[in-house]
């Protein structure tokens, strides 16, 4: 059993090696999705994905980090961890429980210290048919010219503007407004984009695969930026169906003890979101019964994760900041998605391994 920080890891690359190496211990066998550009060291990006448990298994677990890029240091922490944990190993596959674990959904954010993909998307956010028209964000287009600003740190009017803003819609509003996802602003924030990313594509690959011949599938796709520091919020990911959303709460309310929130009854920290990355299996693998969940720690107060991710994406659109500022906003945004310390990295493992073990036990009460 490796110790909960030593599965945690300060650098993508390094996040890479450990997440390898742990699958080449357990004799896993290992399939890496090249990303076509490099990482922030220069090193190799990949989608990584390790199956552990027979292929023709009927009931699948996925396992996944990384969606939103800087978000996988937390995701990943557990994934390796799981791989060291022969209790839950052998749990699974006494269970007849095959664990698909996918390694850095976003390489590149990951690597770079994003939240966004190498096309500024958000990954949770491009899950549409683009042949429709998409979903339009009036709210966006009104805080748009707050958001980014000529000059970081935003000067005074800046400031002021805002919080008239929040203080004439609330701060609900705003979060909203922000986070809903649009697909006006190619430069803005939590853009949706207009075509499936390159982790849209390789992710749909990787659920027909693996996906197809399951009769029951679960995921937990980890995340952090909401909520109270080290409070792993578990939120029903999946249709506005009564029959999922009570099958989630079924496997992870612990008896109300944990309690499954949902983004369509407004319980959610979370806003209500369009493009979701969980519609992809509907589509790759419709013959599964489907109960998802993403697993939401929080880092810090809300409206510094939100001020962190305007900075960063201020960077990416001025590469030509000082060196010693981009340095402040990179570590100003890492922080506002990953907090380590021991102890927070022990809230994110032992709520995560309880969510895993709920998962086990739910696809065979199905």
């Amino acid at each position: 059993m490796i110790g909960i920080a030593q599965a945690f890891a300060p650098t993508y690359a390094r996040a890479r090696t450990q997440f390898l190496e742990a699958a080449a211990a357990a004799s896993l066998p290992i399939e890496s999705h090249r990303h076509p550009l490099p990482g922030r060291e220069g090193e190799d990006l990949a989608m990584d994905v390790v199956r552990d448990g027979p292929p023709d298994a009927d009931k699948l677990l996925i396992v996944s980090s990384g969606c939103h890029g800087v978000e996988g240091y937390c995701g990943s922490g557990v994934q390796v961890f799981a791989l060291h944990d022969q209790e839950w190993r052998d749990l699974a596959r006494a269970q007849g429980v095959a664990v698909l674990y996918i390694h850095a959904l976003n390489p590149h954010g990951f690597s770079h210290i994003r939240r966004a993909t190498h096309e500024n998307v958000d990954l949770n956010r491009n899950f549409h048919d683009f042949s429709q028209p998409l979903p339009v964000n009036t709210a966006y287009r009104e805080v748009a010219p707050l958001l980014l600003p000529d000059a970081w740190p935003p000067q005074a009017n800046n400031v002021r503007d805002v919080q008239a803003w929040i203080a004439g819609h609330g701060a609900a509003a705003w979060q909203a407004a922000i986070t809903r996802g649009q697909h006006e602003f190619a430069g803005g924030l939590f853009y949706g984009g207009t075509a499936p990313t390159w982790s849209n594509r390789t992710l749909r690959a990787v659920l027909r695969q693996h996906g197809s011949r399951a009769a029951r599938v679960g995921w937990i796709d980890l995340h952090t930026g909401l909520g109270p520091s080290g409070l792993g919020e578990r939120i029903h990911c999946g249709p506005d169906d009564a029959a999922a959303v009570q099958r989630a709460r079924q496997w992870w309310a612990g008896g109300g003890a944990t309690p499954v929130t949902s983004l369509h009854d407004g319980s959610s920290s979370s806003a209500f979101l369009t493009g979701l990355m969980w519609t992809a299996i509907e589509d790759e693998c419709p013959q599964a019964e489907f109960t998802g969940m993403t697993l939401e720690y929080g880092t810090q107060p809300l409206e510094d994760v939100l001020q962190a991710l305007r900075a960063e994406h201020w960077l990416h659109l001025h590469p030509e900041a000082p060196a010693a500022q981009a340095a402040q906003i990179k570590a100003q945004m890492l922080a506002a998605f990953y907090t380590d310390t021991d102890a927070w990295k022990g809230q994110v493992i032992s709520q995560a391994r309880q969510s895993m073990f709920q998962a086990v036990q739910g696809l065979n009460k199905s």
